[in-house]
Formats: C-alpha cells, structure tokens, sequence
C-alpha cells in the first residue's frame, strides 16, 4: 500500500523523496520536511491520527503526544504558520508529524514563522505528501501502532518500527513534568495542581479562578497537603496509566482529604486510585469533535479530546458514571460526592477546540467552596 506524491510542494534536495513504514510492514512514501529531510534521518514513535482542521500547533506543543508521531487528517498543515501564543508547552512534543500537504507560505497576521521552520529549529520533521486518508483508515482497521520514517531504505525503517516500544507500559510522565514547582493566578482559592504533562491552557483556565501551584508529578501527597490547598488538580499527560502505580499510590492519600478535579491522564490516575482500571483503546480519541453526552441532563458536548487509554466499564466502585462517549460508549466522567472529587477524560479547556465544557473549571471552584 502506498500513499501519493507531495501535493503542491516541489521536490528538490530540501525535500527529498522519504518512507513512512508502518510496524506491520506497510509503507507510504513522501516527502521529508525540516529536520527528517537529512540523509538517513529517522524518527519513531506510536503513530495516532488526530482530527481537528485547525490547532495543529496546540496538538504538536501537547505533552500528552510525547512518545507519539501524529498523522493529521485534514489535508492542509501549516496554513497560518505557528506563533508562541498558541504553545501549550516549551517546545514541541510530538516524534514527527505526518500531512498530506504542507504549506510553506502561511497567511495570518499573526504567524511568526512556518511550519516546516518551526519544526526544524527543535530538531523535528515530519513526511508530506501522504495519503492520509488512506493511513487514517488503515489505523482504524489496525490500530494504533509503531511506526518509522525518514529518508533511508524500507528495511531499516521497518526495523526500526519494530525496536520502538510504543507507548504501553511506559512512563511517559518523568520527561514532561515541570522540575520544579511554578505559580500562575492570583485568585482567593489556592490549587496544587499535579503536573503530569499539563497544558498552558489549563494552567490558564485555573488561574481564571484561584492561585495555582503546578507541582512536579512525583510530589508527594504529605507535601501536597502541607500547602493547604483549597483543591487539587490531577492534569493531562501522556503514556499508560497502569505505568504509574507510584502516582496512584500517591494520589490515594489525597482522596476524601481535599476537592479533586483530573482531566484526560488525570481522570485515569483518579479512577485507578478509586479501585479502576484501564485498558488500551484501538486507536484512541484524538481530535476536536467528539460527542459526548452529560448524564444529569442529557445535553450532549462537542470536546477536544487526546488520549489513547480509558477507564474499564463497572470497574471502579464507589464513582458514579457523569459523561460518556456518544461513538463508542467510553466512560468520559467519573465523579465520586462523598470523597469530593471529580473527573473527565477530555479536554474543557479545549485548545484547540470547542469550549462546550468549559463550566467544569466553576464546578471545580463550587467543589472548593463546598457548595457541591
């Protein structure tokens, strides 16, 4: 199976003819952009598609990519270049990206840079020129699975898709947690928040209502409760929860002590603490569209949603089941009154899209003041 040529950017030794080789042997070929394009550059990882048709920065600077090459589903990449506003972290964390055309000539008063420039001053690069559509399906049939491209032969791209160890039964958390612990807002509500790869713009939404402290994810619970917070969030982040048996151990000292909020990593840390488990999805939720209906009234939200793990059905008792996914059943929400703490699998902070749960950061702030 093999992807198409390159689109509308011209060949040429910037970019050359490159392979995109999947661990079960498939190939798709393109063109390498940034720094893949060198000879014999090779990059890897657990290859995802993600669907939102604009955001692509937010989804390349999200710590929960670390360990994974992103496949983008919407043909055009790079079309309004990249800015630093628009960054949820320092740097980009995705392996490589993969576009079926990528635009070199951004046009928006607000780019900085392009794409492709961007990318490569951090080291990174991606393939274009990509039947994405045909990959995309592949994915879906497959699964999610390790993948190795750059400018060299098929058999050494193979080889090295199959050496890669994905992102199953690793901790992914320990390269992306802060080092040390940082302050953001100025709000009357004090919030520890447990830095499992979390996003700028969560750090943002918080401050919107207290004065946060982000934590390295490895703090322990006796410190956590020593700053006296008026609540505690449990962020994003990437890998495999069922890794993290230490943060769990960690975060079952915290339960019925102080008000939880988690999202997406942070709603599956909580659920196994609970007594839950988690189990890999065939090729997860990634994107900017996906339905999910809310329990308690029956309205239905379109969220972001980045994650590759979910909480098992009917394993964690003593957790009410609040939202679930409206394409395939998956538990979405968790919440558990009687310990004050709280649940999503998504992203309310959206970035990039929709803000539909936007009102889950009040009910956070009602859960501090014991109004909920």
């Amino acid at each position: 199976m093999t992807g198409g040529e390159m689109g509308t950017r011209p060949a040429g030794p910037k970019h050359p003819e490159a392979l995109l080789v999947l661990a079960d042997g498939t190939v798709f070929s393109g063109r390498a952009f940034g720094a893949l394009g060198a000879h014999g550059a090779i990059a890897t990882g657990e290859l995802v598609f993600n669907t939102v048709m604009a955001g692509y920065q937010e989804v390349i600077t999200d710590p929960s990519y670390a360990g994974q090459v992103v496949a983008f589903t919407y043909p055009h990449i790079g079309n309004y270049g990249v800015n630093a506003a628009d960054e949820e972290s320092e740097h980009p964390q995705v392996r490589a990206i993969v576009v079926r055309d990528l635009v070199d000539r951004p046009s928006s008063w607000r780019a900085e840079s392009n794409l492709e420039d961007y990318l490569a001053a951090h080291g990174l690069g991606g393939i274009a020129g990509v039947d994405t559509r045909r990959l995309t399906r592949h994915l879906r049939e497959a699964g999610a699975m390790c993948c190795a491209l750059g400018v060299t032969d098929e058999a050494t791209l193979l080889a090295a898709a199959r050496a890669e160890p994905g992102t199953e039964g690793q901790d992914l958390v320990r390269g992306v947690t802060t080092k040390a612990p940082y302050r953001a807002g100025s709000g009357p509500l004090s919030v520890v928040a447990l830095d499992y790869g979390i996003k700028r713009s969560i750090v943002a939404g918080l401050a919107e209502h207290a004065s946060v402290e982000v934590v390295p994810a490895t703090t322990p619970a006796s410190e956590v409760l020593a700053r006296h917070p008026d609540g505690v969030f449990l962020s994003n982040g990437p890998g495999d929860p069922a890794a993290l048996g230490g943060l769990v151990a960690e975060l079952r000292q915290l339960i019925g002590k102080v008000p939880i909020f988690g999202i997406c990593l942070g709603h599956q840390l909580l659920a196994s603490a609970l007594g839950g488990t988690t189990y890999k999805l065939a090729f997860g939720h990634h994107g900017g569209n996906h339905p999910v209906k809310r329990l308690a009234n029956g309205v239905v939200e379109v969220t972001s949603q980045n994650h590759g793990y979910a909480v098992a059905a009917d394993s964690v008792h003593g957790a009410e089941v609040t939202h679930v996914n409206l394409n395939d059943g998956v538990i979405e929400g968790l919440a558990a009154p009687q310990l004050r703490c709280f649940s999503v699998q998504y992203h309310p902070e959206a970035s990039p899209g929709p803000h539909d749960a936007r009102y889950l950061f009040a009910e956070f702030v009602r859960l501090m003041e014991g109004a909920a």
